[in-house]
């Protein structure tokens, strides 16, 4: 693939930014992907071919499941070798979720998958639209020495592009609705575009990349809080088809450590059901250990989510599971970054 100028597909699979307002009845309406530029002139001076492919029926991000996310791997596949780059516009609401899937789904990216969105639809007088949009097309476009800047899936909202599976939505209502609090940004937008040459990740050298599209559904995501009751959690854990639990722990990876409680979760980790621990908090890392009340998981078996986010987590024990390694190559892998997702 020698193109004169980057070739970028923009995809679009619903969400806030892909709406106009009709200004007649105030209700917000899809637009057209193959009218863009009608609707953003300012994209024709970005220096790249830029081709749109939009889902068959829009979804809103609060819709999104595994199957889109299949969807959404399966079309990168599909025009990888034609494309320098890719963007994909998605709601905001679970953006995290969708491409922290992505970077795992897609082993040995070479090229950038960048996701945005918008707060305000595209056709609002104040949206962010615009420059989310005009400047991730420009960073899926950027080269050097003839590969692509970016070769990871980022996420970029209001002028900083992040690495998309350490990303959390923070806000419903500002534009900067995105943070990543336990690894830098990979790039700042201002009067220039400034990247992070030591943020960014490295792919191994000639390796073809792989879509894996075998996602394992059948997780549970437990949030601890004061007073979880023991019948209630016992109900939770008695389902059949249970294939992963996502712990969801106090501070530093604490939970209490009542014997009910630490007997229940050792029950599980026999039946060969991985366990896993992450912090409930938006930033810091599980060290499980370091209190006495987590002393008892770590002795039990539960595996040490580290610094992930909740999003990468899952989208990791997903396609984990989904590859069916047996239990301790399980806790190997979840415990090492593989896109970059721990520290």
């Amino acid at each position: 693939m020698n193109h004169e100028h980057p070739h970028i597909l923009l995809i679009y699979t619903g969400g806030t930014i892909g709406m106009i307002k009709d200004f007649k009845t105030g209700a917000l309406k899809s637009f057209n992907f193959d009218d863009l530029l009608k609707h953003i002139p300012e994209i024709n001076l970005l220096d790249c071919e830029i081709d749109t492919k939009s889902f068959e029926y829009p979804i809103d991000s609060s819709n999104m499941k595994p199957e889109y996310w299949i969807d959404l791997a399966h079309i990168i596949e599909t025009h990888y070798e034609d494309y320098d780059g890719f963007v994909v516009l998605h709601g905001s609401d679970t953006m995290s979720y969708t491409a922290s899937a992505l970077s795992f789904m897609l082993e040995d990216l070479t090229k950038p998958v960048i996701f945005t969105g918008s707060q305000l639809p595209i056709g609002d007088l104040r949206t962010d639209a615009k420059e989310n949009l005009i400047t991730s097309i420009q960073i899926a476009a950027t080269q050097e020495r003839g590969a692509p800047k970016v070769q990871e899936v980022g996420l970029y909202f209001e002028y900083k592009l992040y690495r998309a599976n350490r990303t959390t939505k923070i806000n419903a209502e500002h534009f900067e609705a995105f943070a990543s609090l336990n690894y830098p940004a990979l790039a700042e937008s201002g009067v220039h575009l400034v990247f992070n040459e030591t943020a960014l990740l490295r792919p191994r050298a000639s390796m073809k990349v792989q879509v894996h599209k075998k996602m394992e559904t059948q997780i549970l995501l437990i949030k601890m809080f004061p007073g979880l009751h023991e019948t209630m959690l016992k109900h939770l854990l008695s389902f059949k088809g249970l294939k992963g639990v996502i712990l969801e722990t106090f501070g530093s990876g604490n939970v209490t450590n009542e014997s009910w409680f630490i007997e229940m979760i050792s029950e599980i980790i026999s039946r060969g059901i991985p366990v896993v621990n992450v912090t409930q908090c938006s930033g810091g890392s599980v060290a499980m250990g370091l209190y006495e009340t987590s002393v008892d998981l770590k002795r039990i078996g539960v595996i040490s989510g580290k610094d992930i986010t909740t999003e990468a987590a899952l989208a990791k024990m997903m396609y984990l599971l989904g590859r069916e390694y047996a239990q301790e190559d399980f806790k190997n892998y979840f415990e090492i970054p593989l896109r970059g997702e721990i520290s």
